[in-house]
């Protein structure tokens, strides 16, 4: 039995522990919520709790659909039990499917806009630095990853994105873009998707109203965050 034992690392929103198991972690959520690197915090009631159970459905249909992640089963109402990354690729992925946030400021596009074509955008995760946009040639003179790693995840991103938008269409949610991170398993340094999928690392708009159902509730002062993560979660499970 695995069992949470030395804090390995406290995140902006999550703490691993180890495990007896030293190919395993276990991640607990927590409920804050942080926005504009960190300038904007506060304690969301119960968000981790529901950030951990539709990163957990979400996962199983993952794994389902043949993408090999770092999830191995949800233990309980906050925590995780996962695969121990030896190495965390310091990259965020990063794919928009429709005009919005930081997109939209920097290219003068209207939000809402639907892109011809899916945008993927790379970022450098550097909180000193701000997470800073960054392409191929930038990750790969840094350190960060190797042209062929970078292919890889670019392929696997792609289908990412597809299998996500058919999950949330599903559900009557459009997938208007999304983070990932990337690491290699301490067992094989096999490749995995890590972190989480949440409304955290996505923006989810009710596809009938456009309403916002994500972290941007939190950013923009809109009110009734809770209330919008679990109408995600609970449309997952009317689902799955």
């Amino acid at each position: 039995m695995n069992y949470q034992g030395e804090l390995l690392y406290t995140g902006k929103t999550k703490q691993v522990f180890t495990t007896e198991n030293p190919e395993q972690v276990i991640i607990h959520y927590k409920d804050d919520a942080l926005a504009y690197n960190g300038i904007k915090r506060a304690q969301i009631t119960n968000k981790g709790v529901i950030n951990n159970k539709i990163s957990a459905n979400i996962y199983q249909r993952l794994e389902k659909l043949g993408f090999n992640t770092h999830f191995i089963e949800r233990i309980n109402d906050r925590e995780q039990l996962c695969k121990r990354k030896e190495h965390f690729i310091q990259l965020e992925f990063i794919v928009r499917n429709i005009a919005a946030g930081s997109m939209a400021k920097r290219l003068g596009l209207k939000v809402g806009t639907s892109l011809p074509t899916p945008v993927y955008e790379l970022c450098y995760k550097n909180d000193e630095l701000h997470d800073p946009l960054i392409n191929e040639h930038h990750a790969v003179a840094l350190g960060l990853s190797s042209y062929e790693e970078l292919a890889e995840i670019q392929a696997i991103v792609v289908h990412l994105n597809a299998e996500l938008q058919k999950i949330f269409n599903s559900i009557g949610v459009t997938l208007v873009d999304a983070k990932f991170e990337f690491g290699r398993t301490a067992a094989d340094g096999s490749l995995v998707l890590a972190d989480e999928i949440s409304p955290d690392t996505t923006r989810l708009w009710d596809t009938a109203t456009l309403e916002s159902l994500d972290k941007d509730r939190f950013r923009r002062d809109l009110g009734k965050i809770s209330e919008a993560y679990m109408e995600i979660l609970k449309r997952l499970e009317e689902n799955f």
